[in-house]
């Protein structure tokens, strides 16, 4: 019964490491987030340049932004990109868990000497 019990503690391991490394950050993710009270849209878009990640995030009124410091460990997509509104830039930080078509996680940015968090979701297109 212990000999069975490790090897299914194994094997639950080793399948939940193999699945973190499976995530696919690749694809259109159509993306919503609030701030305040008010709801936002985005859209992130990932490719694959060769062995490494390269994407844009696009807003309503702002397109093709491209994405500084694009990794993805353990299932985990990190990023940041700049957000231009009127006349000022804000950098995001972005740490987001990607499950199948699906997108989770935290926008975070400096606004004023206060950092900011949101939650921000997103969906893969087909």
């Amino acid at each position: 019964m212990k000999a069975f019990l490790s090897v299914a503690l194994v094997l639950g391991v080793y399948g939940l490491a193999g699945a973190a490394d499976t995530a696919n950050p690749v694809g259109t993710w159509k993306c919503e987030y609030k701030i305040g009270d008010q709801q936002r849209t985005s859209t992130l878009t990932i490719k694959k340049d060769g062995d490494n990640l390269a994407g844009t995030m696009s807003w309503p009124d702002q397109n093709g932004e491209n994405l500084k410091n694009l990794k993805l460990k353990d299932g985990t997509l990190t990023f940041s990109a700049v957000r231009k509104i009127m006349n000022r830039e804000i950098p995001i930080d972005y740490t987001l868990t990607i499950d199948g078509d699906q997108l989770k996680g935290k926008g975070a940015s400096d606004f004023g000497g206060q950092k900011q968090e949101f939650d921000f979701n997103g969906k893969r297109e087909k």
